[in-house]
């Protein structure tokens, strides 16, 4: 039975009162004027945003490795790759009539031509089988602007399919794929976002019994996210914004840590609230939670801050993005959690004890059912730790067998038409599809002996199976001759070992034999493949830069936290197994084709490239929030003189409200995104929704409290954590350490 406590009193002195307690005092006591404040910096900030727009990333921010220097010498030697969109002319029922075709392609050839977009349209090709006819398009601008004008192009093939009902034309390319990706991600991200808010809401309801207060949390949350969205927009300027899914990312962090932080206070407050009984009031129980809420709101915020910060070490523009938009926006959800929370609970009053609902459900017994599931893991703690360790051991196991790629064509929905069209271009013409690119530059002396090896680079590969037959080199040339590009196809798509394999030939072997033998050529090899193969070696080596400073940072954190070596290793160790559960249930799933009928997906047999340390980072984060609010907790325990069992039984139980809802609601928003149709997105719900689980479950309920409790037998309970003077007297207790 947990012995009766005194109320923590606030000091005497008000000079002596930590930031945190005099910044909820101040606003509790000036609610209007803070919440008028909040308003205000929440409307500037998204305002100016708005009115400044996002600074994207140039095109060269994603060179990496030597596909990105092979894209430099492209540049500089004005032999970069044009932006080509394809359009193919089939027949709804083959055969395809040939006279139906040739007027179709003979009325999108005028139509092109006729645009300023347009450089040069290509010839009619006809397949081998002569079911399909091929008009290629080459865009008049950098490859780089070309996305943003392709409205015209996509036009004028709607008006030829209009005019020509008997054929199908369908376009695709490059950058009308890439466009009709965004578009369709964007709307699937708008749709996660809307289905997620009444989500929330309804679990904050069941929660606090309450619409009012439910509304709090989440009104802080999405106000967090505006100032925060505006502020990313403004940061863009200096720390270019990579687009896709970022911004949803930004939300995703902010309603995370900005229900946190409200429920974590907010519970504390109305605790503190009955503590105080009526000796105090409202505001004294606002300072009591800024106190030990607020403190334990900060160091998390720091702590979630630092870890987010080392995806910078990456190296990577959509990583740094990322880490810059979730930095700010914690930073954000922290500051209204001390500042404008407090003013919006003093404006509650009374009602912050919730509704009637909520008062007949904590006049019941308020912790019978998590009292039952810590029985196990405070009676025989060594058992609990085993079979908890052994569930997320089990689990992680098969992350060593982890293979990483970069998404390629092959892996995207095939819903869209760019992709159907892309789909049957390549079946109908192979050297259409994947194709290497080798870019050289030697001196302007040299260019004929230049042209000569690209030559039998080209016959060379010409020979081998692994790539695909052409009608002839596909070749750019500088206007010196001195620096060439050639695109050589393969017949496969990225992902397929055969694309790696011909790129390891060409890199290996071909090109250092033809181009690599005249003297001072500089050369490399770009194109889908080499792409894929560059980013995926980036990323290992930055995985485990990212990982390691992530653990030293967050240990030390969590060591001027608690003060306990033993404690701080205990919660990073926890934490890191945490994710690599969630690592190794994603190779189970999407590596393998057994649960393609019960997510909806067509396994690529990799996970994506970004996806592990995107879990890392998001997980990991989330995951040290929790934990410090649940060892806060228990310290507190300690510190008013509980013994350890009794101290871990009181942390988990005060916390389990809080750190149950929110992972309730973060599993409610990352399981939205496996009804994404896009194999990056369901990996990376799915694995947070089932990192969160375990770490909700497994970890808090088994594994922390099991471990912390045989800490305690094996005499290694914290000393620090042992009663000050102050909760002597007021407990009445003489102890003088935290041990039993």
């Amino acid at each position: 039975m947990t012995p009766p406590t005194a109320p923590l009193r606030p000091p005497a002195a008000a000079a002596r009162k930590p930031a945190t307690v005099r910044i909820a005092a101040r606003s509790a006591a000036n609610p209007w004027k803070a919440i008028i404040a909040w308003t205000v910096f929440v409307a500037v900030c998204f305002g100016a945003g708005t009115a400044a727009g996002t600074n994207q990333t140039a095109f060269s921010d994603y060179w990496i490795g030597e596909a990105g220097e092979a894209e430099g010498l492209a540049v500089a030697g004005g032999v970069e790759a044009p932006a080509v969109e394809y359009v193919l002319i089939t027949s709804p029922a083959a055969p395809l009539d040939a006279a139906a075709a040739e007027a179709a392609a003979a009325d999108l050839t005028a139509r092109m031509s006729a645009l300023d977009e347009v450089a040069e349209v290509s010839a009619p090709v006809t397949a081998d089988d002569g079911d399909a006819v091929l008009v290629s398009v080459t865009m008049s601008m950098p490859a780089h602007e070309a996305g943003d004008r392709l409205d015209p192009l996509l036009a004028a093939t709607e008006a030829v399919q209009a005019g020509h009902p008997d054929v199908e034309v369908a376009e695709t390319g490059r950058k009308s794929i890439a466009n009709e990706l965004d578009e369709q991600l964007g709307a699937e991200l708008a749709g996660v976002e809307r289905f997620t808010l009444p989500i929330t809401l309804a679990i904050l309801f069941l929660v606090f019994g309450s619409l009012l207060l439910a509304g709090v949390p989440l009104a802080l949350a999405v106000s967090s996210i505006l100032a925060a969205l505006g502020v990313y927009a403004l940061a863009s300027h200096f720390f270019p914004d990579a687009g896709g899914a970022v911004t949803s990312v930004l939300a995703m962090i902010g309603m995370a840590v900005g229900v946190d932080y409200s429920l974590f206070y907010l519970k504390r407050v109305r605790e503190e609230q009955e503590r105080l009984g009526g000796a105090g009031g409202l505001a004294a129980a606002v300072e009591l939670a800024a106190a030990t809420a607020g403190r334990t709101i900060v160091t998390s915020g720091i702590a979630v801050i630092v870890s987010l910060a080392g995806l910078y070490l990456v190296d990577d523009v959509i990583f740094s993005s990322i880490a810059t938009a979730c930095i700010i926006v914690v930073a954000i959800a922290m500051v209204s959690s001390l500042t404008v929370l407090p003013a919006l609970l003093a404006k509650v009053g009374r009602r912050i004890g919730g509704g009637r609902l909520m008062r007949r459900r904590e006049n019941r017994e308020p912790h019978r059912v998590w009292g039952a599931l810590l029985r196990p893991a405070l009676r025989h703690p060594g058992a609990t730790a085993a079979i908890g360790l052994a569930v997320i051991v089990g689990l992680a196991a098969p992350a060593l067998a982890m293979t990483t790629s970069v998404e390629g064509k092959e892996t995207f929905p095939k819903s869209l038409p760019t992709i159907a069209a892309y789909d049957a271009l390549t079946a109908a013409f192979p050297d259409t599809g994947v194709a290497h690119t080798v870019v050289a530059r030697v001196d302007p002396a040299d260019a004929d002996a230049l042209a000569a090896a690209v030559a039998q680079l080209e016959a060379a590969t010409q020979e081998s199976e692994l790539f695909a037959a052409t009608d002839g080199p596909r070749l750019r040339v500088g206007e010196d001759g001195a620096s060439v590009a050639i695109d050589l196809p393969v017949p496969y798509p990225t992902s397929d070992p055969r694309a790696a394999e011909s790129l390891e030939l060409l890199r290996g072997e071909l090109v250092p034999d033809t181009v690599g033998r005249i003297d001072g050529a500089e050369y490399a090899v770009s194109g889908e493949p080499a792409y894929a193969e560059d980013y995926s070696a980036h990323q290992s080596v930055r995985l485990f830069l990212v990982v390691g400073f992530v653990l030293a940072s967050a240990l030390v954190i969590m060591l001027l936290a608690f003060r306990s070596l033993v404690v701080a290793v205990l919660s990073m160790v926890l934490n890191l197994l945490s994710t690599l559960a969630a690592w190794g249930a994603l190779v189970l799933v999407f590596q393998g084709t057994w649960a393609e009928p019960l997510l909806d997906f067509d396994s690529p047999g990799f996970i994506g490239t970004r996806t592990p340390l995107m879990v890392f980072a998001i997980l990991f984060g989330l995951s040290l929030d929790y934990q410090l609010f649940v060892l806060s907790r228990i310290k507190e325990a300690a510190q008013r003189g509980l013994e350890p069992r009794e101290a871990i039984r009181e942390g988990l139980l005060s916390s389990a409200s809080v750190v149950t809802s929110a992972a309730v609601i973060m599993m409610s928003v990352f399981v939205a995104f496996v009804f994404i149709d896009r194999i990056e997105m369901k990996q990376l719900g799915f694995a947070l929704a089932l990192g969160v689980l375990l770490d909700a479950v497994v970890v808090r309920v088994m594994v922390l409290p099991a471990l912390m409790a045989t800490v305690a037998r094996a005499g290694r309970w914290p000393a620090r954590w042992a009663p000050t003077g102050a909760h002597q007297r007021s407990e009445g207790q003489a102890l003088r350490t935290g041990a039993s």
